[in-house]
């Protein structure tokens, strides 16, 4: 899984449905295989990306070191299985065009294509949600709706998470809600019983995907 940062992300963001999805990492496995012993064969294991191999400086919180570049993934040929966005300062105008370039080599062949928050927004700049529905961050979400509106793109305002027909790109409204749909992907992915095993060790209670009160809170429904 690529993680992709860019200066002023939200680090919760990522760092949460991270934490869950490399739950199944070989990692974890190494080190701590009595622990994991009744999962399964499959694992996620994570690298972030960036522009740049400086640290890359969040909203909020220490810089980040990325393990490496989107221009040195693009010239190595690597193909990532999973790609994740974060949001943040998510206009797709404000980050590096290596980013936007990298997501668009990396869809055609990518299983999955997780958003948070405000990472919908990005991946929208790149033209691949167009004809999809999609969903962001309440606050956010007239502002990325108007700037959007010419990219056949249905908003769904009341969701914590959203997913395409096809299973490929899923979304998450705010950050928190970027666990609700690291937890619906994992069951999707492992199924729910170890799902319900990585949010016990987590201590998560995930959410339902229409149970979302913030929608009314910012009057979009």
């Amino acid at each position: 899984m690529a993680v992709c940062l860019y200066h002023h992300m939200t680090v919760l963001d990522y760092q949460g449905p991270t934490e869950m999805l490399t739950t199944y990492s070989t990692t974890l496995r190494k080190n701590y295989g009595s622990l994991f012993q009744s999962f399964p064969e499959s694992a996620i294991d994570a690298e972030f990306l960036s522009h740049t191999n400086e640290p890359v400086e969040p909203l909020i919180g220490p810089k980040v070191i990325p393990t490496g570049t989107y221009k040195e993934a693009m010239e190595s040929g690597k193909q990532y299985d999973i790609v994740m966005i974060p949001g943040g300062n998510g206009n797709p105008q404000n980050v590096d065009p290596s980013l936007l370039e990298f997501l668009k080599k990396q869809y055609p062949k990518a299983k999955h294509v997780l958003t948070i928050c405000t990472g919908s927004w990005i991946l929208a700049g790149t033209g691949l949600l167009n004809g999809q529905k999609a969903t962001t961050n309440k606050i956010m979400f007239k502002i990325i709706q108007e700037s959007t509106k010419d990219l056949n793109i249905t908003w769904v305002p009341k969701a914590r998470w959203v997913v395409t027909d096809d299973k490929k790109i899923w979304m998450s409204s705010g950050i928190t809600a970027g666990m609700d749909l690291a937890n619906a992907f994992m069951e999707y992915f492992v199924g729910k019983k170890f799902a319900y095993e990585a949010c016990k060790g987590l201590e998560l209670t995930p959410r339902e995907q229409g149970d979302d009160e913030w929608a009314a809170v910012n009057g979009l429904v």
